[in-house]
């Protein structure tokens, strides 16, 4: 075997195992994005939109005999989500982006980590603590807002200015 011969051998079998490499991280990747339930990622917004078109409904004050329409909007919204932030246009994004930040042992061992039972109980407790936590981020915001508000004043009143509406 000639030396041009074998560097391409070699050559080849180092590229199919960057080839297999970045497939197995995209795998991993993948797998971990389904476990963690990423798909689930934009249905607040959907959610948010078909309220909006609810919240318009109720404010024209129509009848319920013209339910069909804001259902026909609503279908209508949601196809236009669908072409920006449906599952199958970020799952592609998602996929490089993970494979871009991870390695592909890390990858696997988020994926081996979601499937124990450990993993498993924080990926089910996880949504209920980010609530909880978001509350508690909230109450203690809203204790401050007076406080902001009256630095906010005194700083209008130190600058000579009034607040234009």
């Amino acid at each position: 075997m000639s030396f041009i011969q074998k560097f391409s051998s070699v050559m080849l079998l180092a590229l199919f195992t960057l080839q297999a490499g970045a497939a197995a991280r995209a795998d991993n990747a993948e797998r971990l994005l389904e476990l963690t339930h990423a798909d689930r990622l934009a249905v607040p917004v959907y959610a948010q939109v078909q309220q909006m078109f609810a919240q318009r409904f109720a404010d024209a004050k129509a009848p319920q005999s013209r339910k069909a329409v804001l259902e026909r909007y609503q279908a209508k919204a949601n196809t236009v989500l669908d072409r920006a932030i449906g599952w199958n246009e970020l799952k592609p994004e998602l996929v490089a982006l993970y494979k871009k930040e991870f390695t592909e042992q890390e990858l696997k061992g988020m994926v081996e980590f979601y499937e124990s039972a450990l993993g498993s109980k924080m990926l089910a407790k996880l949504p209920e603590l980010n609530r909880r936590s978001a509350q508690m981020a909230q109450a203690s915001l809203e204790a401050a807002v007076p406080e902001v508000n009256k630095l906010l004043a005194e700083m209008t009143n130190e600058l000579g200015n009034t607040p234009k509406k």
